[in-house]
């Protein structure tokens, strides 16, 4: 399969790599594409912001399209991309049927992110009071279009083990339809190891997440009415630090230098941050996928306490870079333990490293992943054919969804 092709990705936004773990994955994306000379344009209907990357920088053609336009149809048609990305499945329903009528021998691919309907569903149980069970998924509207989407696109790509099981076990998605390719990393120098802040040298907790997605919004309220307060007990002169970008007024409020809780608000540089704290805090009760945040954390060689929400998919049969734990009093216990002991910090430190070497390095995954892609645009009619439900669903799509734009369109005149 040639190797100078033409990608075009569909983002639901524009890629902020500092402002969450979200961008930092397009942007890993575009550069695989990039290093094999493929030819990439990012299209998307969202406002310019701005922390968006540059993406000229990265040598990429950037382009804004609209919802329920008929110019989009123009725009692909002559761009005639050989494999089109959509950003979540969000993007898929609004630009799938229009790619299909107008380059329907492009390969279409699904970035998921992570699954939306099993964080809503877990969201939802959350706030009811309750454990979240697998019914709680099956009757979700939004598991409904989520997996749809994954149906009618050729291949779609999950960042965690966790999601593929759960998408192959319950809703019998075809394995040949999933691809696994978690957050990617380049490998860490030993020199640069070395050259980290010592345990010494770093001081305070700290919180890092965008406060766009609930799941840390939630974390940081948790952390302040009932793990800070049992963690300043045993160490009152303890500080802990929250940054995130997009920080609302309720969030702001939460800022007490009194009780050592600082809300500091948006970094521009994460890792520098991230570095110099002795010890990561991700209360995280509810969410999907896997976490940048702690990935971000071992990568600086700084240990981190979490949930199992926190490191679900995450370190496979690796030991944690830290401790994993549910219950708040244990939670704040183990924090202050790593916090105070030496010796387990380092060992633990040593994990965080091991858990990238062997689970996130980019070489480790993008050379296959551009190989599965050529394999699959060489029997794409055959690969299409095995997946009769995605074909039902895109017949079906093109008939309801088309005809509903349309009709939004004609309004829109």
């Amino acid at each position: 399969m040639k190797a100078n092709q033409h990608v075009l990705i569909i983002g639901f936004v524009w890629p902020e790599p500092n402002s969450s773990a979200a961008g930092g994955r397009m942007v890993q994306l575009i550069s695989i594409f990039k290093e094999q000379g493929f030819d990439v344009t990012f299209a998307s209907p969202a406002m310019d912001s701005d922390y968006m990357v540059d993406l000229a920088d990265l040598g990429v053609f950037k382009k804004s399209i609209a919802l329920n336009c008929s110019s989009f149809d123009v725009f692909v048609k002559e761009l005639n991309p050989s494999i089109v990305l959509f950003d979540r499945f969000m993007m898929e329903e609004q630009f799938g049927w229009r790619v299909a009528e107008n380059c329907s021998d492009a390969l279409r691919l699904l970035d998921t992110e992570d699954l939306h309907c099993l964080r809503l569903a877990r969201q939802k149980a959350f706030k009811e009071k309750r454990s979240f069970s697998i019914d709680d998924l099956l009757i979700e509207d939004v598991a409904k279009r989520e997996i749809a989407s994954i149906l009618r696109c050729d291949i779609s790509l999950m960042i965690s083990e966790y999601e593929i099981e759960l998408l192959q076990s319950i809703f019998k998605i075809d394995s040949s339809l999933l691809y696994y390719l978690p957050l990617l990393l380049e490998s860490i120098a030993d020199s640069t190891i070395q050259n980290l802040p010592s345990f010494e040298d770093r001081n305070n907790f700290i919180f890092i997440g965008n406060f766009l997605h609930e799941p840390n919004w939630n974390a940081v309220q948790y952390l302040k009415e009932t793990i800070w307060p049992l963690i300043r007990k045993q160490m009152p002169e303890a500080v802990l630090q929250i940054y995130g970008a997009y920080p609302s007024q309720k969030v702001l409020q939460l800022h007490q230098p009194k009780e050592g809780f600082h809300i500091m608000g948006r970094v521009d540089d994460a890792q520098e941050v991230v570095k110099s704290a002795r010890v990561v805090l991700a209360t995280l009760r509810f969410g999907a996928g896997i976490k940048g945040k702690l990935l971000e954390a071992m990568q600086c060689g700084t240990p981190s306490v979490t949930t199992t929400i926190g490191a679900e998919s995450m370190c496979g049969d690796l030991p944690w870079n830290g401790f994993i734990t549910d219950y708040a009093k244990v939670f704040a216990d183990k924090a202050v333990e790593l916090y105070q002991d030496k010796t387990i910090w380092l060992k633990v430190q040593e994990n965080g490293f091991r858990i990238i070497k062997k689970r996130y390095l980019k070489s480790l995954f993008a050379d296959e992943f551009v190989k599965h892609i050529f394999k699959i645009q060489s029997h794409l009619k055959q690969h299409r054919l095995n997946n009769f439900l995605g074909t039902l669903l895109q017949h079906h799509t093109l008939a309801s969804t088309k005809y509903m734009s349309r009709w939004i369109e004609e309004k829109n005149k």
